[in-house]
């Protein structure tokens, strides 16, 4: 790897912040460069297709009926800005901490504390959700196991696969991310040539199926609000290939190529096949509500065992989302650890470059996130969901804020390493920051987004006063002079 540059700690108005490093310089040194060229690009496609996609498209269609693109348009609009911002600073200097650590150097600790326990709070919940909702379509399967025991297995496979080596998780993502995107990119095929009557036993449908039940917008504008607040957080996940990068070869190559791909990568994934899927099927058909937009437009295309082959696809979806949030929240401690923001054990990484206790401690708490799921669904766990529903939001507009610090010590300290840079700067991250501002503001006026926006912004609360104590506290330590000696009760002679 080659020399990192040096670790820059500067507030806007050109003064030193005072606190250190936001991490080690030698933090990157520590995690093994285990993770190949092809696994990061295959991290880069394939983490942006989840489960979401393929199971949760069908309530935003729903919810906005043919408008639902208009809410994907808006939602990947966001996801290509962010990622621009966030690709700026991590080609500059990539770090597992990824947009936390920009948050500690750009805004203080008490940023980078805050988003890091709530991104990894996020992903640690998103485990229960995926090892539930796999052990659901398996137990469909194979009914004689239990549900319970199928989540059990599901979320032990993964542990000891993120435990063996960072290129075991690597190898493991390769391969069903690469299932998820063969899979959605054989249904663009089909639906594309479906939609224009190319497809054998197909009649041509065009766009008539945008406008012939109730129109374009049938609940009216401002579903396209409430389905993107379904949407949104479908993208979540985007942001784990800067994480990732930290432990490749060339990690500033990875970022700029995935930063620079993530338009084509949601308007073909995302818009595409949601719109193909709209065209082809009526939005308020009741196999779509049942069974998601997918399965209803594969059986519509006469497909056989349409159902079936979605479930095998939806269960590769849910295991690689659960692998990646299984790495992306130890990755995250790891970097909280090597802060002195987290217990210093999780930044110790074993034989083979893996932070094994972060990993244990981060799936310690999915399983007791699993338990409360079967044994109190509609109030321990509801609380988990809806508590971490909107860090997406606070993700993305915290690496806004960061990069608008940022950019100026990137371009006077390591200029030869600005080779990602955000479009029309500053005027788009401020754009940016008011449509997220926008969005989060809808949310509190939305019935169904406000819950989950005052149960998150409580718990980002409580974080955030925990990390001001935290800090404090080690604050006064540091300034603490130290001990005088005693005097000596020897007798002089």
């Amino acid at each position: 790897m080659g020399t990192r540059p040096s670790k820059v700690t500067e507030s806007a108005d050109g003064e030193r912040s005072g606190h250190p490093p936001a991490e080690a310089p030698a933090e990157q040194d520590s995690l093994r460069a285990g993770l190949k060229n092809r696994h990061l690009s295959m991290i880069a496609i394939g983490g942006i297709i989840g489960a979401g996609l393929f199971v949760g498209s069908g309530a935003g269609i729903a919810k906005a009926g043919p408008g639902i693109i208009v809410s994907y348009l808006i939602a990947g609009l966001l996801v290509v800005l962010v990622m621009r911002m966030l690709g700026e600073m991590a080609a500059a200097d990539p770090s597992s901490g990824s947009f936390s650590t920009y948050a500690d150097r750009a805004l203080g600790r008490w940023a980078g504390f805050t988003i890091g326990w709530l991104y990894w709070w996020f992903w640690v919940v998103v485990l229960a959700v995926e090892a539930t909702a796999a052990a659901t379509i398996l137990t469909g399967w194979l009914p004689a196991v239990p549900q319970w025991a199928w989540a059990l297995i599901v979320m032990v496979l993964l542990t000891a696969t993120n435990l063996a080596s960072v290129g075991s998780y690597g190898e493991f993502e390769f391969w069903f991310a690469g299932i998820k995107v063969v899979a959605i990119t054989a249904f663009i095929v089909l639906a594309g040539l479906a939609v224009f009557g190319l497809l054998p036993g197909s009649e041509a449908t065009g766009a008539s199926n945008l406008t012939s039940h109730g129109g374009f917008l049938p609940h009216g504008p401002g579903a396209i609000l409430s389905g993107m607040l379904l949407v949104v957080f479908s993208f979540m996940g985007s942001e784990i290939v800067t994480l990732a990068a930290g432990e490749s070869p060339h990690p500033e190559k990875m970022v700029r190529r995935a930063t620079n791909s993530v338009i084509w990568r949601i308007g073909t994934f995302y818009l595409g096949s949601v719109a193909l899927a709209v065209m082809l099927v009526p939005w308020n058909s009741d196999e779509v509500a049942k069974r998601g937009p997918y399965v209803a437009t594969l059986n519509q295309l006469g497909i056989p065992h349409a159902g079936t082959i979605m479930d095998i696809i939806v269960v590769t979806a849910v295991l690689s989302c659960l692998n990646s949030g299984l790495y992306t929240a130890s990755r995250m401690a790891f970097s909280l650890g090597r802060r002195g923001d987290a217990p210093r054990t999780f930044a110790q990484v074993n034989k083979r470059g893996v932070p094994a206790t972060a990993i244990w401690a981060s799936v310690a708490f999915g399983f007791v996130a699993v338990i409360f799921n079967y044994t109190s669904p509609k109030t321990v766990f509801q609380f988990l969901l809806n508590s971490s529903g909107a860090v997406a939001l606070f993700v993305w507009i915290v690496i806004c804020f960061s990069q608008l610090r940022l950019r100026r010590v990137i371009e006077r300290d390591m200029p030869e390493r600005h080779t990602v840079r955000m479009w029309l700067f500053p005027y788009l991250t401020y754009a940016t920051i008011a449509l997220m501002l926008f969005v989060i503001g809808y949310m509190f006026y939305d019935d169904d987004g406000r819950e989950q926006m005052l149960m998150s912004v409580a718990v980002g609360a409580v974080v955030l006063v925990l990390g001001i104590l935290l800090h404090r506290r080690n604050s006064l330590k540091s300034t603490e002079p130290a001990a005088e000696p005693e005097p000596s009760s020897a007798v002089e002679s």
